[in-house]
């Protein structure tokens, strides 16, 4: 028998707002352990929760940007679990009425079409603590930094079918929260985190399977790993005539497999009620307005407009726009130059590889922006040639110097003069008698030498085409 998975994904995204989202405590990461705590966040008696307007405005903007119907009244509940890095007991959401439901995202298939992926909710909560398993001893340490740190969850329908389309919606998902500027979307950090519902079913059936819930889900590898290997472990065992048990699985990346944490917890079991401390959230249409005159471009029409406005291929355009960042370097880089592919061609090969290399991103690069573009600048003014451009951006990575300047400290400009290039020309066919001959007798790959002699002879500064069109003219 043949099964069909069925993947929905739970993305947790933190809120950049400098406090959290009850109370006036900093949501700075990296803080001493329990320093950003206060008796609202750590839920002493006698406190009242106040919300914070700004993570509500980055809520409603990112259900602008997910294409959600944003509900004009929303209500905070209490999920009630008892775990040490919940204080209080219970973890303030919401539940009934979700602030906003029913958008969508758009992924790129494997086919190369596009597939359309609901999302059924964004609801917004407090994040929870964080618990230090101490290795060395049966021990773990509770850092309640954490606690209160805004969030906002964004579930999405059952309608994923491979861990590839998984990982390309959270990819999508995060590039947008990064655009809207709502999350800075570090991973290792925890402020993008998510859980994967996967279940199996017989094709053709309409009926989902018995579901499990994966956690610990902290890079786009570990989640298409870790999907892929559920669908093999699910099958296996409905394979072998045995039902999938519903629970909560934990992914360990140093094995590459899943392991059993608990048994799936339902609705019922977190006993939600209403928050009586917090009346409902009112999201008026001028509200709404207000937050769509702030939004910044998305992804797919920044890809658009590169593909419009600077004649880039599709690939290129989707290179370049998949991280607001990275676009942002480009388009910096860009801006003065009348032709803008050799600059998308130079941001990823020459940028991107070199990020790569030394394993950081786009916005630790030792080369800005402004710096770049003058380097590509040089090049299209005929101040360089490409080769010389590739020497000098080397000395750019390691010494952050301006282009400009290594120019003249090493007298780099490209020699474009036309009566001394045809001098430096001739002296290379006089003193290379014999391979003149062979090249008039027919052997024209021996031009490739010539080319060679002379950008030896000017130390590669020579202008490639004159050098051409000149060499061609004297043999």
């Amino acid at each position: 028998m043949q099964f069909e998975p069925v993947i929905g994904l739970e993305v947790h995204a933190q809120l950049k707002t400098l406090s959290k989202i009850f109370c006036g405590c900093s949501t700075q990461f990296g803080s001493p352990p329990n320093a950003n705590t206060c008796p609202v966040c750590t839920g002493m008696p006698g406190v009242l929760p106040v919300l914070n307007k700004h993570a509500v405005t980055f809520a409603i903007r990112a259900a602008l940007a997910t294409q959600c119907r944003i509900n004009q009244e929303s209500r905070f509940d209490r999920k009630n679990y008892f775990y040490p890095d919940l204080p209080k007991g219970y973890q303030i959401s919401q539940y009934a009425l979700p602030i906003a439901e029913h958008g969508f995202l758009e992924i790129e298939t494997k086919a190369g079409g596009n597939k359309t992926i609901g999302i059924t909710r964004i609801h917004m909560e407090e994040d929870a603590g964080k618990l230090i398993h101490d290795p060395a001893r049966a021990r773990s340490m509770v850092d309640l930094n954490r606690t209160g740190v805004p969030l906002i969850e964004i579930v999405s329908e059952p309608d994923i079918r491979t861990a590839r389309e998984a990982g390309a919606y959270l990819r999508k998902l995060h590039a947008i929260l990064k655009y809207i500027d709502v999350c800075d979307g570090n991973m290792e950090e925890g402020s993008f985190r998510c859980d994967a519902n996967i279940s199996l079913r017989p094709k053709g059936q309409k009926e989902f399977g018995i579901r499990s819930e994966l956690k610990n889900l902290n890079s786009f590898k570990n989640v298409e790993k870790a999907i892929l290997y559920e669908i093999e472990r699910q099958t296996y065992i409905l394979e072998e005539g045995k039902q999938v048990i519903q629970e909560t699985r934990l992914w360990d990346p140093s094995r590459n497999k899943t392991t059993s944490m608990r048994s799936k917890e339902e609705a019922h079991d977190y006993r939600y009620f209403p928050d009586p401390d917090l009346v409902p959230l009112i999201v008026d249409d001028h509200w709404i307005q207000e937050v769509k005159k702030d939004m910044p471009e998305l992804p797919d029409a920044k890809k658009s407009r590169f593909i419009q406005d600077y004649k880039l291929s599709e690939y290129d355009a989707e290179v370049l726009t998949s991280s607001i960042d990275l676009a942002d370097f480009f388009e910096t880089a860009a801006r003065p130059l009348k032709d803008k592919k050799p600059a998308a061609n130079w941001v990823m090969t020459n940028i991107l590889g070199m990020l790569n290399n030394k394993g950081i991103s786009i916005l630790e690069s030792p080369v800005t922006a402004i710096a770049f573009s003058k380097l590509l600048t040089l090049v299209e003014k005929g101040k360089i040639n490409a080769n010389t451009a590739k020497t000098i951006f080397e000395e750019m990575v390691e010494t952050k110097k301006d282009p400009e300047i290594i120019v003249k400290e090493k007298g780099l400009e490209q020699v474009s003069n036309l009566s001394e290039l045809e001098t430096m020309v001739m002296a290379v066919i006089d003193k290379n008698p014999d391979e003149v001959a062979l090249y008039r007798d027919g052997k024209t790959r021996l031009f490739s030498f010539f080319m060679g002699k002379i950008m030896k002879e000017t130390l590669g500064k020579a202008d490639p085409e004159i050098i051409t069109t000149i060499l061609k003219s004297k043999l």
